[in-house]
């Protein structure tokens, strides 16, 4: 059971699975909205049901955009959502400083305690940790692309349209 919005994502799709299920001989039926019953696909019910559909289109239409509008002002007054890092700088350094001294990541796993969210107080996996090793050897070895990447964000967050950059490879062949 869904709702008519939930069944596709625009009103093309969602007509198309209708009469999709009609050919296959089974029954749509709507038990709650403006047309509870059976679907019938031939006639003034086909008609209306595609009425139907395009509104809850332009509903979820109007819901996306009022969510960027307000991720956009959230945004500019410096707020961002999303979970907080689970492992975290200090983290980070531990488990490089252990990993140099030849300690492998199963041993520092039990030490790093994550700080914040639904798991605060347990450990960080192995595969977290590696992860964040992953992460942090791609910022070391392009350290002018995270640095372009933070300005053009600052300059798309100013409401400036940041400047197109080429790439590493194309500058020394220039």
């Amino acid at each position: 059971m869904y709702e008519m919005k939930r069944l596709g994502r625009d009103a093309a799709e969602l007509t198309a699975r209708a009469d999709h299920l009609t050919a296959h001989s089974l029954v749509l039926e709507m038990l709650a909205g403006p047309l509870p019953g059976i679907y019938d696909p031939i006639g003034p019910g086909k008609l209306l049901f595609a009425f139907f559909a395009a509104t809850a289109e332009t509903e979820w239409e109007n819901i996306r955009e009022s969510t960027l509008e307000g991720l956009g002002t959230a945004a500019r007054k410096g707020e961002h959502g999303g979970r907080p890092p689970v492992i975290t700088d200090d983290m980070l350094h531990t488990v490089l400083r252990r990993g140099a001294l030849g300690e492998p990541a199963e041993q520092i796993q039990p030490d790093l305690i994550i700080l914040a969210g639904k798991r605060k107080g347990q450990s960080l996996s192995v595969a977290r940790i590696y992860r964040a090793l992953a992460e942090h050897s791609k910022r070391e070895a392009y350290p002018e692309a995270i640095e372009a990447a933070h300005a053009d964000f600052a300059a798309f967050q100013a409401g400036e349209v940041p400047p197109p950059r080429l790439a590493a490879l194309d500058r020394k062949s220039l």
